[in-house]
Order: C-alpha cells, then structure tokens, then sequence
C-alpha cells in the first residue's frame, strides 16, 4: 500500500509542477529518407478542453515601415504586446507556410521556476505563427524564434516544438529563464535521414553534441546557466536538457512519454522493451542519477511510411499493448476507449490514474504537415487537416498556397459555445460523441466513411500535384493557386457534407439501443413496407456477470435456478 500510495503522490506532483500544461498534445517527426516518397512530415493534435477547431489563415502582406503586429497569447487572447513588423510577411495556412515550412508545439511546462517571466510577450502560440510569417526553411524557423524570445522575452513554460521544410525536420525544446532574467535557454537538434522521432508533453533531448552545428544548434548559456543556478555539476558532454530542464517522472513517462511510445509502437518492432517505462516504471542510474531506461529521441522504422501510415499514427489508444482502454472495466460494455476527466482519480486515499492516449475526446483540429521538395512550394505542400476527434476525424488535403478557407473551417463560423450547421467541427463532434455510446458497433460505420473519404483524397492528390504544376509552369502562379484552392475548399466542404450524412445514418441506425437490419447497403423493411425488427444487441456476457458480481440477488428473477 505504502508503494501504491507513493505512486499516487508523484502523480498529484506532476500534476501541480505542470499545471501551466493546459494543451496535452502530440507529435510525431518523419524525416525524408523515412518516408515512402521523400517528403518531410510532422504531426499535432492540438488537445484543450477549451479549443475550438478552425483553420487559421494569415495572407501574405508589404507592411509601411513603423508597422506593428499585436501579440496575444493564443491559449487565452490575452494582450501580450507588440514587435515591429518586417517589410513582407507570407502567406499562413493553419500551421504551414506558402513555402511548405510547418511547426508544431507540445506543452512539457518543466522546472516551476522558470515558468514565468515578467515583461515578457512572446507566448509559445505567437512563435509559432510569427515565425510562420517570417521564415523560409526549418533552420531559419529556430533562429527567428531564438531570437524573438531574446528580444522581446519567453510568456510560457517549458515548450517541445517540431520544424519541418521539403528537406529537414527539426526538434527544437525551449524553456525559459524565469523572473529577473529575459529570453530562454534551448537546444535544437535535427532528426537523422531515414528515422522519425515524437514528443507528447515531455521534454525529449537529453544530451546532444556540442561541436555539430549541421546537426545540432544551441544557446550559448543553455549549460552555463544549469550550473549558475546550482542544477547541474557535471562534465558539459554529459549534460542533459530534459534531465535537468525537465525531469522526467511517473506522469511524464504514463501520461506524456508512452503516447510518443505507442505512436512508435505502430510502426516499429521492439518497442515492448520500453513497455515499463511507459507505464511510468523509470529506472535511474550512472554519474548524474539520470533516467536509464528512457525512449530514444528517434528511432528507424520497420519501413519507409506514406501519408496514411502517419495518419495511423494520430490514431491509437494503445490497442493491442499492456495499457490498452478498450480491456478494463472503464470501457464499458462496448469498449470505449476514453475516459471522462479527471486524469486521476482516488478511492480510499489511493491515487489512480486514466491512461492518456494520443486519441482523445478533447482535440480541437489535428493535422499531419507534408512538405514535398520536388514540387513548387505553394503545391508542394499539404496541410492533412481534420477536427475534433484524431481517430474519428477524416484529414483533408489543404494545399499550403490556397488564397481562401474552406467555410467548414473558417474562424468565426461558430465556437466551443455556439453551434453552426456549417462548422465540420460541429459536424465531426456530433458523430463522435454519439459514436461514444455504443463505441465497438459505430465506430466501425465511422471508420468506413473515414477510409472511403481519405483514400479518395490521397488518390486525387497526384492527379491535382500535376494539373496545378501545369499551371504553375504554362500559365502563372496565379492561376495554380487559384486551382489548387477550388480543389480543397471543395473536398472539405463535400467532406463535411458526406460526415452529416454519416451522423444522420448512425442516428437511424442505432436509436433507442437497437440496432436497425441493413440489406445491400439499406435499412431492411418488411413486405408491406414497415421497418423490419431490429437487433436487439444487449450487452457482452462478461458485463452481466460483472453486474451479478456487484448486485446480483438485487436483480435475480425469483423462482430462478441457483
């Protein structure tokens, strides 16, 4: 009990020591040479109980000289501040720039101390999309948003961000350096050709090479400052970001860690030797005590992976492993992998825990960010976007130079308080959450109309890649823009279409707990034209028996068989 009880308190600890943590998200990092065609791809699912999903768009635009651009902390809108404008800012779709540049974030929050900053205005949300206006490639992304928190102070806590261009994919972790100091310590190092790496809301680079900069770029104090403050004593080559930033324990490892493991999971043999430690069991050990059994940064996997495989990987409630939601009681009769916050619980002064998957109910959009180096950089780039829901969603191709929105996705059209019949996130959450009632029977007719939508997508693409180049090289870019931003806006809004109709049918089909009989593809009617009886499902033999075992002579027939 004692063991059980101490679990218990370094999970309330993580809890409180990362409570500025407010967006539990994901990310996944796929270098060239590990994808199927050569292109860069990273991942995020922006996770907050709070975010709405939309599509953000910020057109490119020539600024007079004096401009400034106001900075409000995307978590909450709050006024920041402002920074000068440069004379031309690009084009922005979501997280995706006109020149196929991506970036992604997730929250590790990191020393308390360091937490906070006063003056400060550059919020983790505004580098992103600054940086996106600014940058070109992947290395210039961190020196510009290096830079802007040195000149204008770090707002947020620890933060793991993924850059990707056509040609290099990047991960850059950031921290700041509390009250009385101005900027943040940070290290940067680039995913190795032929591999992919993740993080989920736990700081990942732990050492890193000092004298790499094609490989490896760094604050000048990002050590010296560790030492001043009396974190870290030993030799430089053995330092360690995470491990002294950000350590990691039992929450960082179970809530945080084993999504980036799971994700791994899907497309990699041998993973199950991380097993304990994704089950927050963390092994500590050698000169400085660090964790020993941590996941790699990166790993090489089984085979090169297409657009759809990283999909997949956005998908997953670690099915199939030790930790899997759809096995425990907690699923209920029809395995629904989700569990209604809190992500602890107790019972008897002893702290448990939900398991917190890459899949979750809370996402605002996620997206899967591919930048393809042998196409113009306005079509060069997809934007995979969906909303609500990663493993219920449908991703879209929206083609990074696309001058409009689609309405489906456009800011404004309604929010988290106020529903519109034309919002796709509306639509993908009302899906999803009735699916949530009766999970193991719905989610199969989801995942039908999901697959039906995406393959349609991924074979259209090379079709639209070429007609679009063809523009782009005969006629103007103009005009390839313009075609590239018929296509997508079309396929989300027939998207969002088809995904209503899909609500509607699962509505017919599974209402009042029954279960409506189909034949080639039609509810099924009897001779003279009424519905046909319906399935009566009931529930899986072994929950009646769990409801015997807790209550059993209160619902026993009387006269029955003992």
């Amino acid at each position: 009990m004692k063991k059980i009880s101490m679990v218990g308190m370094l999970v309330m600890a993580f809890i409180l020591l990362n409570q500025q943590v407010s967006n539990g998200c994901t990310n996944f990092l796929v270098s060239k040479g590990a994808s199927v065609d050569g292109s860069t791809m990273i991942t995020y699912a922006a996770d907050s109980h709070t975010l709405y999903g939309e599509l953000y768009f910020q057109p490119a635009a020539d600024h007079p000289e004096g401009a400034m651009r106001k900075i409000y902390e995307w978590d909450t809108g709050k006024y920041l501040g402002e920074i000068p404008q440069p004379a031309h800012t690009y084009s922005v779709i979501g997280n995706m720039n006109e020149f196929q540049l991506a970036i992604a974030e997730t929250t590790f929050g990191g020393r308390q101390e360091l937490g906070s900053q006063d003056g400060a205005i550059m919020d983790y949300g505004s580098l992103i999309y600054v940086t996106l206006q600014r940058a070109k490639t992947a290395r210039e992304a961190i020196e510009v948003m290096t830079a802007l928190v040195e000149d204008y102070g770090y707002y947020s806590s620890g933060e793991s961000f993924s850059i990707a261009d056509p040609e290099e994919v990047w991960i850059l972790e950031m921290i700041g350096k509390g009250q009385g100091e101005k900027g943040a310590v940070w290290v940067a190092v680039r995913i190795p050709d032929g591999y992919i790496s993740g993080h989920a809301n736990q700081a990942r680079i732990t050492t890193f090479p000092l004298n790499d900069s094609k490989n490896c770029m760094y604050a000048k104090d990002v050590i010296s400052f560790a030492r001043e403050k009396g974190w870290y004593n030993g030799t430089n080559k053995d330092f360690s970001f995470s491990d002294v930033y950000a350590p990691v324990d039992f929450g960082g490892a179970r809530f945080c860690d084993a999504r980036v493991w799971a994700g791994f999971n899907k497309v990699s043999q041998g993973m199950e030797s991380y097993t304990e430690y994704a089950k927050g069991i963390i092994e500590h050990g050698g000169e400085n005590d660090f964790p020993t059994n941590r996941l790699p940064l990166w790993i090489k996997p089984d085979k090169q992976l297409n657009v759809q495989d990283v999909m997949g990987m956005m998908r997953d409630h670690f099915e199939g492993t030790e930790l899997d939601m759809t096995q425990d009681l907690g699923a209920g009769p029809y395995g629904l992998p989700y569990r209604w916050r809190g992500l602890t619980w107790e019972v008897d002064s002893v702290t448990y825990c939900n398991e917190r998957a890459i899949s979750t109910q809370q996402t605002g959009f996620s997206f899967v960010a591919q930048s393809r180096s042998w196409l113009p950089n306005p079509i060069g780039g997809i934007l995979w976007f969906g909303v609500d829901d990663a493993y219920s969603t449908c991703y879209a191709p929206m083609y990074c130079g696309i001058t409009e929105i689609p309405e489906c996705f456009a800011v404004g059209n309604g929010d988290l308080l106020t529903y519109s019949e034309t919002s796709a996130f509306w639509a993908f959450t009302q899906v999803a959450n009735f699916a949530y009632l009766r999970y193991n029977d719905m989610i199969k007719d989801v995942k039908l109309v999901q697959k039906e939508l995406e393959d349609k997508f991924v074979a259209f693409v090379p079709v639209i890649d070429k007609a679009a180049e063809t523009l782009y090289n005969t006629a103007s870019e103009e005009q390839a823009r313009k075609f590239i931003t018929e296509f997508s806006v079309n396929e989300a809004e027939d998207m969002t279409k088809r995904w209503k109709e899909l609500g509607q049918y699962l509505l017919i089909k599974y209402a009042d707990g029954n279960i409506k009989r189909e034949s080639n593809g039609e509810f099924t009617r009897t001779e003279t034209g009424m519905p046909a009886s319906p399935i009566f499902a009931g529930y899986p033999e072994w929950w009646y028996k769990a409801i015997v075992n807790a209550r059993g002579e209160h619902f026993k027939v009387i006269g029955s068989s003992h």
